[in-house]
């Protein structure tokens, strides 16, 4: 099965790191070009290639790994998804000038952080998300903890919980058996209405937490 990763950012270069490590393949690509990406992928090895997005997204799994700001412009031009599944590694936030009026906003308990939430009007993030991959089978993953730790599976003894849910029950399955291929002990929240929201960044109930299966 193939994977493709969409954004080589923090999170789209540390899960390929993690692939690379659990010796599996994908393309990486970004909104420059695979160019733009030959340093990273000659340090990850010959299991991880760029891409275009376009080669990216036509993969039997593909990672979209972007900023919430960035999604409809990146994602708004590509083909029919027909089926095949995206992982949305997405949290609906914006990232900050640290210069700017609204990093020293009072007002924003997540200032600190260099970080804002983007309201959604009361929709959960992966609600809004499904309208930028139609036709495509969401299951959201890879996105409720620091995306540094990300190629380190293993930890005191133990693997790292990575939580996912969905409303396929054949694609949560395929993800299930990647994240397992790549250490990590998986935890299914169920439906995306509901795990959704409860392991996505900002303020979601799991969000920032670190469990370890001993």
């Amino acid at each position: 099965m193939s994977i493709g990763i969409i954004g080589a950012g923090a999170l789209g270069s540390n899960v390929a790191r993690l692939l690379a490590k659990s010796g599996l393949s994908a393309t990486i690509a970004n909104r420059r070009g695979p160019e733009s990406l030959a340093e990273l992928v000659a340090k990850l090895g010959p299991s991880i290639k760029a891409g275009t997005v376009d080669e990216a997204a036509s993969a039997d799994i593909v990672l979209v790994a972007l900023r919430w700001v960035d999604l409809e412009k990146a994602l708004g031009h590509l083909p029919a998804w027909n089926g095949r599944i995206v992982i949305d590694g997405t949290n609906p936030v914006a990232f900050l000038d640290p210069d700017s009026p609204d990093a020293r906003d009072p007002n924003n308990p997540l200032a600190a952080y260099g970080i804002k939430a983007i309201d959604l009007g009361g929709r959960h993030s992966s609600d809004v998300f499904r309208k930028f991959v139609p036709g495509a089978r969401v299951v959201k993953t890879f996105n409720h903890f620091d995306v540094s730790v990300l190629p380190e599976p293993a930890v005191s003894g133990g693997q790292r919980v990575l939580f996912y849910s969905g409303d396929d029950p054949d694609a949560k399955a395929a993800v299930r058996k990647l994240l397992e291929r790549t250490g990590y002990f998986p935890v299914d929240l169920g439906a995306l209405d509901v795990g959704g929201p409860l392991a996505s960044l900002p303020f979601g109930a799991l969000a920032a937490t670190n469990f370890i299966k001993i």
